[in-house]
């Protein structure tokens, strides 16, 4: 069981904890939301929650998610793209079976 980040998705997060100052690493987890069912959440972790987490590390970044929403995750890879003007993060995980139209949302 594993998340992932790509090379150029762990030199983002790490350019933007410096930037902040702070920061052990990020949280990626799922919501019930949207119209296909569970979207990302992604945050910045200020502080481990050690009863919780469960932490992985990617080209010296660490991962933080928790095991409900790893049963969701599991194998999934982070990466950092830029495509024209658009740039941001991009989720390549495995499990998800059907994305919506918009792309804000997934079914596993």
């Amino acid at each position: 069981m594993a998340i992932t980040l790509s090379e150029r998705a762990a030199q983002h997060v790490s350019a933007f904890l410096a930037k902040r100052g702070k920061g052990l690493g990020v949280r990626l987890g799922v919501k019930t939301t949207g119209c296909s069912g569970m979207a990302y959440k992604l945050e910045f972790v200020d502080v481990a929650n050690d009863d919780e987490d469960i932490v992985f590390e990617s080209h010296g970044v660490k991962v933080f998610t928790d095991a409900k929403s790893l049963a969701y995750l599991d194998g999934t890879e982070l990466d950092y793209t830029k495509e024209g003007l658009n740039e941001g993060f991009k989720f390549n995980n495995p499990n998800v079976k059907n994305e919506c139209g918009c792309g804000e949302s997934f079914q596993v």
